[in-house]
């Protein structure tokens, strides 16, 4: 199984040698390190680290993310990853395995099934998450407690959803595309630590609510669209 890994970065020099050197050896096929105008070395640090950096001028999480899934040599599984080393890429081969065993086409690392992990969030975030995931239980089905961004796909399924959102809600839109369209999503545990490093979200107002916002309007957005195409003419 091909596995490329995408790493978008901004400012990450504190963490992203540490989060390279996490990756399981012999798991993953590429690293891409996609960087947003870092300005601390980051993009040197993830070169010599041996991942192919890619430089992502246009701001945005989403953006970052969709140009190292286009730039991805003929993966199978395309992998996501913060580069902050608050996930743990050494738990990259549980992320993995429903897809590996033929019993998901996403998986979701979730952060708030261990009391450790989530209190490691900001509470708005913790409060942000637990929101959203109910919503998209109530509105989709979906059984989800967390939107969070170490994640994994089969490359042909995340091309056939067509994802172009370029900001916060970029991770939720592959959720509601995906169950939208009958993949099958699957949640697994995964630790989670005080990020490395000042959040670019999390750790500001305006990010925080900026994320919420993108994220909320998404799933209502999505939900009415269905129901509109769902009503007889």
């Amino acid at each position: 199984m091909r596995v490329s890994v995408v790493i978008p970065t901004h400012n990450e020099a504190q963490a992203i040698e540490r989060v390279l050197a996490d990756l399981p050896f012999g798991l993953t096929t590429e690293v891409i390190v996609v960087d947003s105008n870092s300005t601390d070395g980051t993009p040197g640090i993830a070169a010599r680290m041996g991942a192919r950096v890619i430089q992502e001028p246009r701001l945005g999480y989403g953006r970052a993310c969709l140009t190292g899934f286009a730039a991805a040599n003929s993966p199978d599984v395309v992998v996501f990853l913060d580069g902050d080393y608050s996930d743990r890429p050494s738990e990259l081969p549980s992320l993995l395995a429903p897809i590996a065993e033929g019993r998901a086409d996403i998986t979701i690392g979730s952060r708030l099934h261990e009391r450790n992990s989530a209190e490691a969030l900001p509470w708005h975030q913790a409060m942000g998450n637990r929101l959203a995931a109910h919503l998209i239980r109530l509105f989709y089905g979906l059984e989800i407690s967390d939107l969070g961004p170490f994640r994994a796909g089969r490359a042909e399924v995340l091309r056939a959803l067509g994802l172009e959102e370029t900001t916060y809600g970029w991770a939720v839109e592959m959720i509601l595309k995906g169950v939208l369209a009958g993949y099958r999503i699957v949640e697994v545990p995964v630790s989670y630590f005080p990020r490395i490093g000042k959040s670019k979200i999390g750790g500001t107002l305006k990010g925080t609510a900026g994320a919420a916002w993108f994220i909320l309007s998404l799933i209502v957005r999505y939900y009415f669209r269905r129901r509109k195409a769902e009503s007889p003419a």
